[in-house]
């Protein structure tokens, strides 16, 4: 028998504006909170009506403006050891304790909430399996479409199964999630190769394109010409910073001008090394540690040396500039996978470490090359940044179904 309590939430389910729930792990970098950003943003845009939460663990997303209607969460942060094992962040307690906190969180702001679409950002059950209580509720409740969205490559298929199975990721994505998005072209790349899906799953993914960035108002960019330097968050992004300062030390001949943003997970005694270095270059490169609306950045650039993330990627295509992507290969090949496959299309340029050498020589070649180099409009094919757009189609069209279901 249906409570007073169930009744009146389910009442307030079909009468509200629409109401969607992200979901981003996040316990390195800054990919899978802009990702859900993005999405918020577009779905919300989409609708007048609509608003979103976003669930995420980055221990920066305080540092970014929200689109209107659209709200954060933080999650008590969790670290990576370089043994690959997870730690607390901040707050003295047991991994385990961390998670149990998490899941509870999670759980609550969903039933709080109450939300008519989840979406989830890459991993299936969440961080060590946090999300399983929140999918198993709504999945009771029916009252909530869950969506599974995954970027365009994930790792290599044989890692990827390995995990996959670990986690019982499988299992929960053919049991719980109503579809499964993925942000790409499966002319691309199938970032589901290997997991042995059903057809009956396969036939509930949409390969929606890559997700458009903001080409909205923008401030004045930096005087002009430049290069803009970006590691993304900037955690893994040393390597990447030495190359280009050496490159510029090596040859003062070197131009254009560098602009180089760090990112705010480079830091500490490494960022003040490279601050010194920056200063003796006297102007030939100028750096910021964080910026929210790099998209100011992109729009002015000559061109663009970065790494291989998502995100970034996205950036490159939206803007449509000219790049240089020098991906990490540990301890995932994702970025390696992009970067050679986009290379091959002729989209990006890419600086590989077994065959051109991750020196200032091959470095400096690189950065030249840019000024000769097409732009990746030139490579383009139909949808190719069309993910936002199909996403809010997709919304829609899950919303649809809701009223007809709840009322059953």
């Amino acid at each position: 028998m249906t409570s007073t309590k169930e009744f009146s939430r389910e009442r307030n389910h079909l009468q509200r504006g629409p109401r969607v729930m992200l979901y981003s792990h996040d316990t390195f970098g800054l990919g899978h909170l802009r990702r859900s950003r993005a999405l918020a943003g577009a779905i919300t845009a989409a609708d007048p009506t609509a608003s979103a939460l976003i669930l995420t663990g980055s221990p920066v997303a305080g540092r970014f403006a929200f689109p209107n209607r659209v709200d954060h969460m933080r999650l008590p942060g969790v670290i990576k050891r370089a043994d690959g094992s997870y730690a607390s962040r901040t707050m003295g307690m047991s991994i385990e304790e961390t998670t149990e906190l998490r899941s509870g969180l999670i759980r609550s702001m969903a039933e709080q909430y109450d939300p008519d679409v989840l979406i989830v950002d890459k991993e299936p059950t969440g961080f060590r399996g946090e999300l399983m209580p929140t999918l198993k509720l709504l999945a009771e409740q029916q009252r909530t479409k869950l969506v599974l969205g995954l970027r365009d490559v994930l790792d290599e298929p044989e890692v990827l199964a390995a995990e996959w199975a670990r986690k019982e990721a499988v299992e929960t994505t053919e049991n719980y999630y109503d579809e499964i998005w993925v942000y790409g072209l499966s002319s691309i790349y199938d970032p589901t190769q290997g997991l042995g899906l059903s057809a009956a799953t396969r036939a509930r993914m949409h390969w929606t394109g890559y997700l458009r960035r903001d080409l909205g108002a923008w401030d004045d960019p930096p005087a002009q010409p430049y290069v803009l330097i970006t590691p993304g968050g900037g955690g893994d992004g040393a390597m990447m910073v030495d190359l280009v300062l050496s490159a510029y030390e090596q040859d003062p001949a070197l131009s254009p001008r560098a602009v180089l943003v760090y990112g705010p997970f480079l830091s500490g005694e490494t960022r003040e090394a490279f601050e010194t270095r920056v200063a003796a270059l006297a102007g030939r490169v100028t750096s910021v540690g964080f910026e929210s609306r790099i998209e100011t950045l992109f729009s002015g650039a000559q061109g663009v040396v970065c790494m291989g993330g998502y995100n970034t990627f996205c950036e490159v295509l939206s803007f449509d500039k000219p790049a240089v992507i020098v991906p990490r290969t540990t301890p995932r090949l994702e970025q390696w996978i992009r970067a050679s496959r986009a290379e091959e299309l002729g989209l990006v340029s890419m600086l590989d470490e077994q065959r051109d050498g991750w020196t200032p020589k091959a470095m400096n070649k690189a950065i030249r090359a840019l000024a000769e180099q097409s732009p990746p409009s030139a490579a383009f094919s139909d949808g190719f940044l069309d993910g936002l757009d199909c996403v809010t189609r997709r919304v829609a069209s899950l919303l649809r179904d809701l009223p007809r279901k709840a009322a059953e």
